[in-house]
C-alpha cells in the first residue's frame, strides 16, 4: 500500500494496475478494516488504482462507512501521484470515474508534487440547471441558505461569518441526512470570506461520518457557488483545515463556468506492506 494526502484529505492507495488485490466483494470492508486510525492505517478512504478500457486510468473509492464515493478531488490527486511514481503516467492522464471521466495534468517538482484536475461539469441543484446567480439553486434549511451543487458529488454549501466557529459535526450531520437530499445525502460545505480573494471552507463528509481535514470536490462547489452569487472571482483560492490551499479556476470567471478546474498539491505518507492478520 501507499498512503498520501491532499491537504490532510488522507488516502490508502492500492495498486491494482497488473492485478486484482482485494476482490470487489471484499472492498468495502477492506475500507473499513484499514481506514480505522486506532486498528487500521487510518484514512478517509481507500483508493484503488486500476486498468480501464476508455482511460488510462480508473480510480474506486471506498470510504469508511463501505460506501463508494462517484468522485474525489483530492483522491484524484492522489491516484495521479501513485500511478506517476510507479512509472503507469507521465505528465498528464484521464481518470475514469463512477462521476465520469477527469482529465489531470501534473508537474513534480523540488517544491513538490502539484496535480490540476479538470473537473466533471458542475450541475446546480442536483439538477441540469444552469447557475444564473439568482438563487434559484438556494433552499432555506433552519436558520441558514443552502446552496446545492453537484461537482461529482452532491454537495450542500452555506456561507457563515467564521467558518472557525461553525459546529462542523452536529451541524453538518442534520444537513448531511436532511429529507431535501434524500436518498444518497450530502457532503456539507460550511464557507466564509478571507481576506482578498480567499475562502475559508470546513466540510462534513458523508461516507467518512464526520469532518476531514479539505475535500476538493467541496472546494469546487464552495467556489462556483460564491463566484455565481458574485461574493468572489476566479481563479480563488480555498484555505482548508489542512494548512495548505486549493485554487479553483474556470473556462469562464461567471456562470455557465465551462470547464473547471482544481488545483493543488499531493504529498506521499509512507508505504509498506500489509499483515493480514489484521484484516479479520
Amino acid at each position: 500500500f501507499t498512503k498520501l494526502h491532499g491537504n490532510g484529505n488522507d488516502f490508502i492507495v492500492i495498486d491494482e494496475y497488473q492485478k486484482v488485490v482485494i476482490p470487489d466483494e471484499m472492498k468495502g470492508q477492506f475500507a473499513v478494516c484499514y481506514c480505522d486510525r486506532r486498528f487500521g492505517i487510518g484514512a478517509d478512504g481507500v483508493i484503488f488504482l486500476m486498468r480501464s478500457e476508455k482511460n488510462d486510468l480508473r480510480m474506486r473509492l471506498l470510504q469508511p462507512d463501505e460506501s463508494e464515493a462517484e468522485m474525489c478531488g483530492n483522491g484524484i490527486r492522489c491516484l495521479a501521484k501513485a500511478a506517476f511514481d510507479a512509472g503507469y503516467i507521465k505528465n498528464s492522464c484521464t481518470v475514469e470515474t463512477p462521476a465520469g471521466s477527469v482529465g489531470v495534468t501534473m508537474e513534480n517538482t523540488e517544491d513538490g508534487f502539484t496535480a490540476t484536475v479538470t473537473m466533471t461539469p458542475p450541475l446546480f441543484d442536483r439538477k441540469d440547471i444552469p447557475a444564473t446567480g439568482s438563487g434559484e439553486y438556494k433552499e432555506h434549511i433552519g436558520d441558514y441558505d443552502v446552496y446545492a451543487v453537484n461537482t461529482g458529488v452532491p454537495h450542500a454549501v452555506l456561507f457563515v461569518d467564521d467558518a472557525e466557529s461553525v459546529p462542523v459535526e452536529a451541524l453538518g450531520r442534520v444537513i448531511r441526512f436532511h429529507e431535501r437530499f434524500a436518498p444518497q445525502g450530502t457532503n456539507v460545505n460550511f464557507v466564509s470570506q478571507g481576506a482578498g480573494n480567499m475562502l475559508h471552507i470546513r466540510t462534513y463528509e458523508r461516507g467518512v461520518e464526520g469532518e476531514t481535514f479539505a475535500c476538493g470536490t467541496g472546494s469546487v462547489a464552495a467556489a462556483l457557488i460564491a463566484a455565481a452569487l458574485g461574493m468572489t472571482a476566479l481563479p480563488v483560492s480555498l484555505q482548508t483545515r489542512g494548512g495548505e490551499q486549493l485554487r479553483v479556476d474556470a473556462e469562464s470567471a461567471r456562470a455557465p463556468f465551462g470547464a473547471v478546474f482544481l488545483e493543488g498539491g499531493t504529498r506521499k505518507v509512507c508505504e509498506g506492506i500489509l499483515c493480514s492478520e489484521a484484516w479479520g
